[in-house]
């Protein structure tokens, strides 16, 4: 067949469904899964054939229609997501589904799902219980919070607190935390779909506790503070503290709302970062309720946490939202085992983007010079890691890469690596593909350098 035939000649030429299931590939498939499944995907990758056909391209053969449905079978029909190894350094990178849980978590999840659980069940009077029961008294525990619950991601707990705290009403926000904080989540979007209305003041650079005292009305039913995780303004500027804030609401008696955003128990400045405001921070300095996500600093599962006064975290609780955001049994539980290593102290050295944060250069530079020696190719250099994940916005941390380039093309040997099993994803930066040992935990270095080697084999 070539390109100059007619159209309607090469598409008589694609093979039928029978002829394709008749391949010994397609057959072996079938044996795997189910043959009406493996019938589907074969039609659907004729009809995309077709239209590939029909757009000028040559006409397949059944085998190699065979080998298209056999490659969809595998990319589809695999557990997803698949694991992948981090060696960007990025430590919380969203597309790389940011913080890897701890193996307490892990554990934790697993136990959660093989079996019943107390989930809902109070084992003491025999009776239904509360989903949120543990988690708020471990929250308090941790935080110093009079009460918590737990949802299933940060912008549901900011929507869901609008929607019981200040429907109808008026909500106070500085101009400068009217933002997009990431996804499209933007404040005021948020606003109007909790019903609640939007109030700003100050400016985008400089806002005073005054400007919120001006703006309070009889209508006013919260003042919401966000933390500017994703991003910084500098120079020119001025933003009231946390406890500015809470001195005007006691006055008025309307309720300081605090989304923190990335949600830190941990001081940040002791790994030589700045300051990340910490959730103790925001308990201590008399936050009514305090938002906060459990996949980022924190370092667990995708969760949304809002903790604080115990009378408003109940009617937050009891709002009809909170059944469509709530949260699963195996999150509750990986969540549980992460705000446990903080209870007991352990966080530094349990959870993995506190192991990869506080990593020392030293320790960094040994791996790193550990790798080239074993890949015998490339070079180590000094390098900056980054937090990310919507975290400590232009903060970086001192480390040590694996670079490659010379005659190698960077991008031919990312793609190598990440055919990998299981892939390493790699960042390349000016001609070199740069390993960065940070966000790789020691107990990977094995398979990080089997996939070196893999790759430096077939990208030559």
């Amino acid at each position: 067949m070539t390109d100059s035939e007619p159209a309607a000649d090469r598409l008589r030429s694609i093979p039928s469904v029978d002829a394709v299931l008749r391949d010994a590939r397609v057959g072996a498939l079938a044996a795997e899964s189910s043959l009406p499944a493996v019938t589907r995907l074969v039609r659907d990758v004729l009809e995309t054939t077709r239209q590939a056909v029909r757009d000028g391209e040559a006409a397949p053969d059944a085998g190699e229609v065979a080998l298209r449905v056999v490659g969809r079978a595998r990319e589809s029909w695999n557990n997803w997501p698949r694991r992948v190894i981090n060696a960007t350094g990025v430590v919380l990178h969203t597309n790389l589904g940011r913080s890897p849980l701890s193996a307490a978590a892990i554990a934790a999840a697993a136990h959660a799902a093989g079996g019943y659980s107390d989930l809902e069940f109070d084992l003491e009077p025999g009776k239904r219980g509360s989903r949120n029961a543990h988690i708020s008294r471990l929250v308090a525990d941790v935080t110093g919070a009079e009460a918590a619950m737990a949802v299933n991601n940060n912008a549901s707990a900011v929507l869901l607190t609008l929607s019981a705290v200040a429907c109808g009403r008026e909500v106070i926000v500085s101009r400068g935390e009217s933002v997009e904080i990431g996804g499209g989540f933007r404040v005021p979007d948020v606003m109007r779909q909790s019903g609640a209305k939007l109030v700003e003041v100050g400016t985008t650079n400089r806002t005073y506790a005054d400007d919120y005292t001006a703006a309070v009305t009889d209508q006013t039913a919260a003042i919401l503070k966000v933390h500017p995780s994703n991003f910084s303004i500098q120079g020119f500027t001025h933003t009231p503290e946390l406890a500015e804030l809470v001195a005007v609401g006691r006055k008025h008696n309307v309720p300081v709302l605090n989304d923190l955003g990335s949600g830190t128990l941990l001081d940040t400045r002791q790994f030589g970062m700045e300051r990340e405001p910490t959730v103790q921070d925001s308990i201590t300095d008399g936050a009514s309720l305090t938002m906060f996500s459990g996949d980022k600093l924190l370092g667990g599962p995708q969760a949304g946490i809002i903790c604080g006064n115990r009378e408003l975290v109940e009617r937050v609780a009891k709002h009809p939202l909170a059944r469509a955001v709530r949260i699963d049994k195996m999150t509750l539980a990986a969540l549980s085992a992460t705000l446990l290593a903080y209870l007991r102290e352990d966080a530094e050295s349990e959870i993995p983007i506190w192991r990869m944060i506080s990593a020392t250069p030293d320790a960094l530079e040994k791996r790193a010079r550990h790798w080239r020696e074993a890949a015998g190719e490339g070079e180590v250099k000094p390098g900056r890691s980054t937090v990310g994940g919507g975290s400590l916005p232009g903060e970086t941390l001192a480390t040590y890469v694996l670079a490659i380039g010379g005659k190698r093309d960077p991008n031919a040997l990312a793609a190598a690596l990440r055919r990998q099993v299981p892939p390493v994803i790699a960042r390349i930066h000016e001609d070199e593909l740069l390993l960065d040992p940070r966000t790789v935990l020691p107990e990977e270095d094995a398979a990080v350098l089997a996939a070196l080697a893999g790759a430096l084999e077939t990208s030559n």
